[in-house]
């Protein structure tokens, strides 16, 4: 066998290892993920255990596998797409790769504010986007809202992402839905204003960057700080230790929330299988391993939270519904690049 025979061959086996096969099982369903493998995995092996039905699983970047999405059509071999914010669940559905879904279930279980209404997607865990800030550096009664962070005594004290971040792009857009552009907008310009350093990094590094002396407050989801304190890394359990949780616009619209999220592609071809898994990731036994395992808060007001979560209290939420977050992104895009966020 010649070299260029063999490679011809090796390269279409891992094309079809790569790729799922339709036919390959009867009883099926294809799901594209921007969610890790071990947050995820162990739901989809109960799946197949519970149910029989086999779970082909790809993992990617949420925005790769949009475009893969478009790109393969009613060639797809996806089913299931799940994702990260409303916002890239909104992106798919604008981009007509999604299909709406009617399930007596998910519409009984899932609140109306973490679901597309016309049941394009469903939420299917909670993080929210509160302030940290680091201990006796802050005192909470100095802290009330997001808007009052643009206020000048935090000058040079605040960590956050940069604006092309889909979690910041969406607490804005939930502020721009609340106060209107013009308002949100003067507010980002306090906001810039007031950091003490140029954004860069994740979530966690805006946390250990507090943590470090660089700045005094950081916004981040409580997903990554959660994850920090129940760490097997000293240096991570140790940086999340010097900060507080504050729960901000308590006395109004509530906290900013997002979701991680599902939804059935337009080109399914195992749909019932696809709705059958969301309804099984939306059930008390699911939404209880999301809880405890990747310390998320269920969408389900019958699940109980995990230990640090709890330690944190309850909060109020904002309740405006997730779809206007994707609605408004290219809004708040524009919006923060006038502002001068980088």
């Amino acid at each position: 066998m010649n070299t260029i025979f063999k490679s011809a061959v090796f390269f279409i086996a891992s094309g079809l290892l790569a790729t799922f096969s339709a036919q390959t099982f009867a009883d099926e369903v294809n799901v594209y993920s921007a969610r890790k493998e071990a947050l995820i995995k162990p739901l989809l092996n109960d799946f197949t255990q519970q149910t029989g039905i086999k779970v082909n699983l790809v993992t990617g970047k949420a925005d790769a596998l949009l475009k893969r999405l478009e790109t393969e059509g009613i060639n797809t071999p996806a089913d299931l797409l799940i994702t990260t914010d409303a916002s890239r669940l909104y992106r798919a559905q604008i981009a007509g790769v999604l299909q709406p879904v009617k399930s007596e279930a998910l519409t009984r279980i899932i609140p109306a504010t973490y679901r597309e209404p016309e049941g394009y997607w469903f939420g299917l865990s909670l993080r929210a986007r509160p302030i940290f800030y680091v201990k006796g550096k802050i005192k909470p009664e100095q802290l009330s809202d997001y808007e009052s962070l643009a206020n000048p005594v935090f000058k040079n004290k605040i960590c956050i992402r940069s604006s092309n971040n889909i979690y910041n792009q969406s607490l804005v857009a939930s502020m721009i839905e609340v106060n209107g552009i013009e308002t949100t907008e003067k507010w980002a310009k306090g906001l810039v204003a007031n950091l003490a350093r140029s954004p860069k990094g994740g979530d966690r590094d805006q946390i250990r960057a507090a943590a470090a002396g660089q700045c005094d407050i950081a916004i981040a989801n409580t997903y990554y700080y959660a994850a920090m304190l129940s760490s097997k890394k000293q240096a991570d359990r140790d940086a999340a230790g010097k900060l507080e949780i504050f729960w901000p616009n308590q006395t109004n619209r509530g906290t900013h929330v997002n979701i991680s999220g599902a939804a059935v592609t337009k080109h399914a071809k195992n749909t019932v299988n696809a709705i059958k898994l969301i309804e099984f990731m939306a059930s008390k036994t699911a939404q209880e391993w999301y809880a405890n395992a990747n310390h998320e808060y269920p969408v389900r007001s019958d699940v109980e939270v995990s230990e640090i979560l709890k330690s944190w209290g309850k909060f109020k939420a904002d309740s405006v519904n997730l779809s206007v977050l994707g609605l408004n992104n290219p809004k708040a895009v524009r919006l923060m690049d006038r502002a001068g966020w980088k």
